[in-house]
């Protein structure tokens, strides 16, 4: 027997859409009570609406989607990837350029760590580029206290476990010897909570600086710390697998490198 398909989206994803927050903090805005869907509070995020329907978050209408979009920033050290810090320390967001829309990061950079940031006005683009399964590389400029040999960073390259979790074969490159600090070149794919900083810790090395030079196709290049770039529209479309209304047509692959800059070395 043919099963009728509900019309519209799931009403989680159309608040990603339009920037309200991911899928995943929309569910749980809806949990709370705060998304009324033509004048009626709804608590569960299992609802398809259509452009037909109203919608209201905390009591204000939803605005209408706009084009997908991406930007590069390059972090400074000192400041926490989070809309709001409960220390009351300043956050990425405090610091960003005051004509720039409402946006969200694309993973987190802590607050020792510096460099490329993705920030997105789009709910659904942040969450397919977090997804493990997007598999894109993110290349790390490190600083170590002490001189490794390439055998002590064996393990790494392997794949190892910390206190039971397990984390994937990185590809690791010993740049340059510094007095007493080694720069290192750290690729990794999955983007865990402090994954290099503990890995590292993990063949008892201290990292002492962090920079994350490249999240898969997008490159930090020549931007200056605190600095905002845009992605161009066509190169968005292109490497996020995009149609021309911003819908996926494709699963995000890499082509090639937006401006062809060269990452920063380590002073």
């Amino acid at each position: 027997m043919e099963q009728n398909t509900p019309e519209g989206e799931r009403i989680a994803k159309v608040l990603a859409r339009a920037g309200v927050a991911s899928r995943r903090e929309a569910e749980r805005m809806i949990e709370a009570g705060r998304v009324a869907v033509n004048g009626r509070i709804i608590d569960s995020p299992a609802l398809n609406v259509t452009p037909k329907d109203r919608i209201e978050v905390d009591g204000t209408p939803l605005a209408e989607a706009e084009p997908p979009r991406l930007w590069l920033y390059h972090k400074p050290s000192g400041l926490v990837t989070s809309a709001k810090d409960e220390k009351g320390r300043e956050t990425v967001f405090d610091k960003l350029p005051e004509d720039m829309p409402r946006v969200m990061s694309i993973g987190r950079l802590d607050i020792n760590s510096e460099g490329l940031l993705l920030l997105t006005n789009d709910g659904e683009i942040k969450r397919r580029l977090e997804l493990p399964s997007t598999g894109w590389l993110r290349k790390y400029r490190v600083r170590v206290k002490g001189a490794p040999s390439d055998e002590a960073l064996a393990p790494l390259r392997r794949g190892i476990t910390i206190e039971g979790e397990r984390f994937l074969p990185m590809e690791v490159t010993l740049d340059r010897q510094q007095g007493a600090n080694a720069w290192l070149t750290v690729g990794i794919r999955e983007g865990k909570n402090r994954e290099v900083r503990r890995a590292m810790e993990a063949v008892g090395l201290a990292v002492n600086r962090l920079i994350r030079v490249s999240y898969g196709p997008f490159r930090l290049g020549e931007l200056k710390a605190g600095e905002v770039e845009e992605v161009r529209g066509r190169v968005l479309r292109d490497q996020l697998g995009l149609d021309r209304e911003g819908r996926p047509a494709a699963p995000p692959r890499p082509k090639r490198v937006p401006r062809g800059r060269t990452p920063p070395k380590g002073r």
